[in-house]
């Protein structure tokens, strides 16, 4: 039995790290074998590749997008695939819709160059299920600020980060696997929610 795929999306600051520990949490509790990764990253070179977009000095566009992409083939080869083949839950922070949401979005590139590259590296290979934690943009920049200074994209405008829910929110119209989380309640209403997402994709079949 092949494993599946969960992608958590969403803005800065509408908690995908602590939400990713609960998913963790409730894997662990139904004794599902799982594996937690990110992107960018999730490899040697998918995490220096990160260091370098995030960190880095000055990053055309074209590099971002092209750089996004060598991480995600080398994560996909390396990690995704072969877990979810053997049978493991493969949990992801971020995946292919962050690229049309940030890339996209953000920074205004062609979407249809971007679904030329998606079709390079993983074709019709997508998320069973993407949770895509949504908030208003002003919430979101509010929370991330706690955390300290920005990244070389966290540090991006307000009308980049609208640009960018607006892209995430359009391409949960345009997919089933999507399920959108009110990113605004209270943890425990956002939990609730996302344990019955769970719940529906274990009792799916394959």
């Amino acid at each position: 039995m092949k494993g599946r795929f969960i992608t958590i999306e969403g803005i800065e600051g509408v908690g995908k790290t602590t939400n990713i520990q609960f998913i963790q949490d409730w894997l662990t509790t139904n004794k599902i074998e799982f594996i937690s990764t990110r992107e960018p990253g999730g490899t040697e070179l998918g995490e220096q590749l990160r260091n370098l977009l995030l960190h880095g000095g000055h990053v055309s566009n074209n590099a971002e997008l092209l750089m996004m992409f060598a991480a995600r083939a080398q994560h996909l080869d390396e990690v995704i695939k072969p877990a979810i083949e053997s049978g493991k839950w493969v949990i992801c922070d971020r995946f292919t819709d962050s690229t049309y949401a940030y890339q996209g979005g953000g920074r205004q590139m062609d979407v249809a160059t971007i679904s030329q590259l998606e079709a390079l590296v993983h074709g019709a290979f997508q998320p069973h299920m993407t949770l895509l934690l949504d908030a208003p943009v002003e919430i979101g920049r509010a929370r991330a600020a706690k955390r300290g200074a920005a990244d070389r994209i966290e540090a991006e405008d307000l009308a980049f980060f609208n640009r960018v829910r607006d892209m995430f929110l359009n391409r949960a119209k345009q997919a089933e696997r999507f399920q959108i989380v009110d990113a605004t309640q209270d943890l425990s209403s956002v939990q609730q929610q996302i344990q019955v997402c769970l719940q529906t994709l274990l009792e799916s079949p394959q």
